[in-house]
């Protein structure tokens, strides 16, 4: 099988390019900016870590030219392999498990954002759209496209500023890395570099925004690119059987996630927070789609990424 070929001629493979066109014209910096600060407004659900992964099977990534199960299949495909490989780093198999939980954003409880907001290769913003990645012909419509201040190697950016000072387009990646590291997880440095740059293939398929990279990023990288092979690769039709790993993955939940409980105050403006005790997650329920896709069309009044 030959994976992610977005050549072939297919029906799937026609949306897959008009998902990458939308995505390429709408993902800006007023844009990305504008989400960050909508989703610290929101009210919380209450929802299990293990609920939010069940959500997800009612779900198929339209970006995705390998993929048509559903994703809670792709989360467990993924961390059981890298468990068998690598059994003793389970900081690692939990990584795997979460790493697109964002993807809940699909969904109606939560405003049911379009899939070019939510999935898809991820970019920095703020700077020139390199070449390497997928259907960059799109970016030409992009309003930064032509833009002075977006459109240099370096744009809003300094050499060796670090990823974390980057920001990227804004999808489940981001997401669930803002969700882990703002909430105080015990997972490594590591694992929250997987979590935010996992989409991000011109990185770590064409060595692109290297001059952007700090000492801590080159040497996350060295994992993400082990994950990569597992998050790509692991893709099968046969099923992973639920019930039976269910439990391993619900004690990680408890000793990984988090130390200790933690609650969010309105005035914090954190869009989720895990309770180690119990697994929970308090999930946004967010604005209609029709509002957020008119953040993409208005002024820019927003902070600027934070660390």
């Amino acid at each position: 099988m030959q994976n992610r070929d977005y050549n072939v001629e297919s029906e799937r493979q026609k949306g897959v390019e008009e998902f990458y066109r939308t995505n390429h014209i709408n993902q800006t910096v007023d844009f990305v900016r504008r989400m960050r600060e909508e989703y610290g407004k929101l009210n919380r659900v209450e929802m299990s870590i293990w609920e939010c992964c069940e959500l997800l099977n009612e779900f198929v990534d339209e970006s995705d030219p390998d993929l048509d199960e559903p994703q809670i299949q792709h989360l467990l495909q993924t961390a059981e392999a890298i468990r068998k490989d690598y059994p003793d780093q389970d900081w690692l198999h939990l990584t795997a498990l979460i790493h697109d939980l964002g993807k809940v954003l699909l969904h109606p409880a939560f405003g049911e954002l379009p899939q070019w907001a939510v999935v898809g290769d991820t970019f920095p913003v703020g700077c020139a759209f390199d070449e390497s990645i997928v259907h960059h012909k799109y970016f030409q419509e992009n309003p930064d496209y032509k833009n002075p201040a977006y459109n240099t190697k370096y744009g809003i950016y300094s050499e060796g500023c670090g990823l974390d000072n980057v920001l990227m387009s804004w999808g489940h990646d981001d997401y669930m890395y803002l969700v882990a590291k703002e909430n105080n997880t015990t997972l490594p440095s590591a694992g929250l570099f997987i979590i935010r740059y996992h989409s991000f293939y011109a990185l770590h398929r064409a060595d692109a925004y290297k001059h952007l990279m700090n000492e801590e990023d080159i040497e996350n990288l060295k994992w993400l690119k082990t994950f990569n092979k597992y998050d790509l690769y692991s893709k099968s039709k046969v099923l992973i059987d639920v019930e039976k790993v269910k439990p391993y993955y619900l004690s990680l939940i408890n000793k990984i996630v988090l130390n200790n409980s933690f609650s969010v105050l309105p005035s914090q403006a954190k869009m989720v927070t895990w309770e180690h005790k119990h697994g929970i997650l308090h999930l946004a329920a967010k604005r209609s789609t029709k509002e957020m896709l008119s953040l993409s069309h208005k002024g820019s009044c927003c902070r600027n990424l934070e660390g």
